[in-house]
Order: structure tokens, then C-alpha cells, then sequence
């Protein structure tokens, strides 16, 4: 078989240039909520400065805390040793999570309370606690309230301080609207507070603007923050929560695999919205169907946490995030690394080892050429002993060139089945020598065989989705750009 140079770097260039992109201050914190519930995923520890696990309930007693998953809690205080300077508190509370109102209305269901927040602090080696009371004063969520929780609340976190000491950790989740909560009264109680920008509408509406949009809800992250710093919130206290998930409908399992692919069937158009710094997915009738963030749009809003002079960013939750960690890395780069929204590097991984090593030798070198001006760096993998577990999932693109992937191993085998089949990233390959050969590789993409992409084949297939190419020397770019990832 021939390898034509030009055609292979004509489909590079299609390929990779769909991968474009248009002194840390000492203090500044990101805050990583990780669930309970996501126990098959630790989060890379290095990238964040403070975890709250989610969640712990206030106890059917009214005087102590219930934790869900305790053994996962301690897996995640065990990250401290691959980040010493980690810090770890416990959550308690969120959405539909009730007895805070009746613990809260006694002094000694306080009291009790707070005491046993203090035993699991020391129990687990946690730096503090986090309160996500949603929300005092109101039963929106299907939980108990009173009159009274707006001023109980203050004597909780009075009460909470007084029990962990001024060592320890004492932060709150709250709306963006900065209601239920008299800041002025127990903010000198609290380390900081985290502002959950997002979940405040749904399409039409985007969920997550930074400033006043036609397409925000009734609220934007701008208007929060100046609400709570309005409220009393100095701004050295405020984190900007920000969500690494969309909002739209989930049934929709075109619109939710847009999160994970980038593809949508050509069925919907992915748009900016300039001023509310966000981008949306757009039927044909230039309606929002899903409002979703990006690196662009979490470089946004981490470049105006850093204009207001927050005291950091938060985000929910690690799992929603992609395999690459875009959202997450993103925000580290830009809050913890370089002090300015930056968009990360993507990542490619070029597949080699074959015998046409002069040809590939300039191919690699005129893909790290097109990686600097189009934003992404080249890895070259020969074979497969530099594999580690999980480690495909950090390239968003994997680009195959005369690899002889037969002489895998079963166990990178396995995991590159599972980038591929769950929408992992997308697998590139520009030769019929792809599949010849390869019979586990046959098998598991349906005896698939070379052909030129083209919408036909692929709504047909069903396994492997939108996110394998494989296409022979007669595939043209023009059929590959508008399915490579972006």
C-alpha cells in the first residue's frame, strides 16, 4: 500500500484543525465537589485546592450527621497524600435534603449537632464543613421550614464555629440570589461561601450566563455576586460555582451526547452567545434546546472571578466533566497556574511503530507545526508499554497512522474499546491497513471495513456512535471536517 504524504496531512489538517481555539495569588481557592454516589471516578486531587464531599443529612434525631458512602469519603481523604495541601470538608445538604429546620430550632439540637460535625472532622481526618441548607425559611425543595430559619441559621453557624474551632473549615453553598441567609450576621462565622451559579432556568433560557443576556434566566452571575456582596458578603469570601454539566433535556439522548461527542446529527447548531459569555445548542428555529459551558466560556467567567477580586471559583461536580477534564483543568490553568482565563492546550496521540518510519517522521513533525497555531500538543505512542490505566481518556483525539496495533495487549486493548465506546474521544485512522489483521478490532466495531465517511454509514451504526473514523486513501476532507471533533 502507498502512503500519500499530502493526503495524509491534508486529513491531519482537516482533523486537528477542528481542535482550534479562538503569579497565582497565594490565597485563591477551587473548590471541587465530589459525590458520594460516583465512586468508580476519583478526581485528580492535583487540580484543585479544596474538595467538599456531598453529601451528609442531618439525622432523623435532629442531632447528629448521617454520611453517605463513608467508605468512599475515606478514599477521597487518602488524595491528601498525593496533594498534602488539600483541603477536605464534608457537605451537608443539598437539593431535597430535609431536618435542618428542626435541628437548627433548639439550642441543644445545635449543640448536639454541631458536636458531632467535630467527632467527623476528627474521625476522617476532614479540614471542615460545608452547609448546603436549601434553603432556610422555604420548603421549595420538598423539605420542613419556618419563619424562624433565616435567624437559626445565624446560631448554627454560630454554633458550628464555636464546635470546630477557628482552625477548621466553615463554608456554605447558597443560592445565587442571595436570599434566606443574613450574611451580615454570620459571614464573620464563615472561612467563605459558595455561590451555586447555575440551575437557575431551563431552555429556552441559559442557566449559567456571566452577565444579562436575552437568553438568561431570571438571574446572571454578575447579578448574584452583586447580591451577595450587597447582602454583606465581602468579595475576598465569594466563590463563583460554576456547573461542568448542561441543562436541557436528558431524554434527549442526541442533546446529551453532545456533551460527551460534540455531534448532534447536524440536527442542532452550536452558537455563542457574546454577551451572556456562553454557548448553547440551537434548533432549527434558532431556539436554546441545551445550555452547556465550555473551556471558552469556564475561561470566561474564571477571568471575571478574577476581575471582581474573588477569592476563587467552585464548581459541580467532577464526574460531570469530560474524560479529558476539560472543565476542570481549564479552571485550574486559568485561577490556580496562570491568574488569567486561559483556554488548555487539546491533546493528540499519534499511533506508530509500523515500517514506513521516514514518511511518518515528517508527518509528526508537520502536526506539532499545525498543533502551534491551532492549539494542541502531539504525543507519539509506538506501542503500548508507556499504557497506564486511564490512559487514553487525557487525548481528545487519537490519530492512527502505521501502528500495528495487533501486538497490543489485552489490557490496553480493553481500555481502548472503552474510549472508544463510550464517547471518550474520537479515533482517527487514515489507512486500509486499519482493520487487516486486527480481528479483535473487527469484532468489536461490527466488521467494520474501510470506507470514506458519510452520513448513511454512520446511521447505521450503533455501537461504536459518532466518535471512530476510520477512513481509506480515497476519503476526502471535505467529508471528514464536519464530522471530527471540534
Amino acid at each position: 500500500m502507498k502512503i500519500y504524504i499530502s493526503r495524509l496531512v491534508m486529513l491531519a489538517i482537516a482533523a486537528f484543525t477542528m481542535l482550534a481555539v479562538t503569579a497565582k495569588p497565594k490565597d485563591r481557592v477551587v473548590v471541587a465537589y465530589v459525590c458520594s454516589w460516583t465512586d468508580l471516578r476519583l478526581p485528580d486531587p492535583t487540580l484543585m485546592t479544596h474538595i467538599n464531599y456531598a453529601f451528609g443529612h442531618v439525622n432523623k434525631a435532629f442531632n447528629g450527621v448521617d454520611i453517605q458512602n463513608p467508605p468512599f469519603l475515606e478514599k477521597v481523604v487518602a488524595l491528601k497524600k498525593q496533594n498534602p495541601n488539600l483541603k477536605i470538608n464534608l457537605s451537608i445538604g443539598g437539593w431535597t435534603s430535609g431536618n435542618f429546620s428542626e435541628m437548627a430550632a433548639t439550642q441543644a439540637n445545635r449543640t448536639a449537632f454541631a458536636r458531632d460535625c467535630r467527632r467527623i472532622v476528627d474521625k476522617y481526618g476532614l479540614d471542615g464543613i460545608d452547609i448546603d441548607w436549601e434553603y432556610p425559611t422555604s420548603s421549595e425543595s420538598g423539605i420542613s421550614s419556618s419563619p424562624d430559619d433565616t435567624k437559626n441559621f445565624t446560631l448554627l453557624m454560630r454554633d458550628l464555629r464555636k464546635a470546630l474551632g477557628s482552625k477548621k473549615l466553615l463554608t456554605i453553598a447558597t443560592i445565587q440570589d442571595g436570599l434566606y441567609i443574613d450574611f451580615r450576621a454570620c459571614v464573620k462565622y464563615l472561612n467563605f461561601v459558595n455561590i451555586m451559579g447555575y440551575d437557575q432556568s431551563n431552555p429556552p433560557m441559559h442557566h449559567t450566563t456571566i452577565h444579562r443576556s436575552p437568553l438568561s434566566g431570571h438571574i446572571s452571575l454578575e447579578e448574584g455576586i452583586d447580591a451577595h456582596i450587597k447582602n454583606g458578603v465581602p468579595p475576598e469570601k465569594l466563590t463563583l460555582g460554576m456547573p461542568l454539566y448542561g441543562r436541557g433535556d436528558h431524554s434527549n439522548k442526541i442533546l446529551d451526547k453532545f456533551m460527551k461527542t460534540g455531534f448532534t446529527d447536524g440536527r442542532y447548531v452550536e452558537r455563542w452567545d457574546s454577551i451572556g459569555e456562553v454557548p448553547y445548542l440551537a434548533d432549527k428555529t434558532g431556539k436554546l434546546v441545551w445550555g452547556f459551558d465550555n473551556p471558552q466560556s469556564w475561561a470566561a467567567k474564571c477571568q471575571y472571578i478574577i476581575d471582581r477580586g474573588l477569592l476563587g471559583g467552585m464548581y459541580w461536580e467532577t464526574t460531570e466533566d469530560n474524560a479529558q477534564r476539560d472543565g476542570q483543568v481549564t479552571i485550574y490553568e486559568s485561577l490556580l497556574k496562570n491568574n488569567k482565563g486561559t483556554i488548555p492546550l487539546k491533546h493528540v496521540l499519534v499511533l506508530t511503530g509500523g515500517k514506513s518510519v521516514a514518511v511518518v517522521r515528517q508527518i509528526i513533525e508537520q502536526l506539532k507545526q499545525l498543533g502551534e497555531k491551532c492549539h494542541f500538543d502531539v504525543t507519539e505512542l509506538a506501542d503500548d508499554a508507556a499504557y497506564t490505566p486511564e490512559y487514553f481518556d487525557r487525548f481528545h483525539l487519537i490519530y492512527q497512522l502505521d501502528a500495528n496495533l495487533s501486538k497490543w495487549g489485552n489490557q490496553a486493548r480493553k481500555e481502548f474499546e472503552t474510549y472508544v465506546d463510550a464517547s471518550h474521544g474520537a479515533f482517527f485512522a487514515v489507512t486500509d491497513a486499519t482493520v487487516k489483521g486486527w480481528d479483535w478490532y473487527n469484532a468489536f466495531s461490527q466488521d467494520l471495513r474501510v470506507c470514506p465517511l458519510n452520513e448513511k454509514y454512520w446511521s447505521n451504526t450503533t455501537k461504536m456512535g459518532r466518535n471512530l473514523f476510520c477512513v481509506g486513501n480515497d476519503a476526502k476532507a471535505e467529508e471528514v471536517i464536519p464530522l471530527l471533533m471540534k
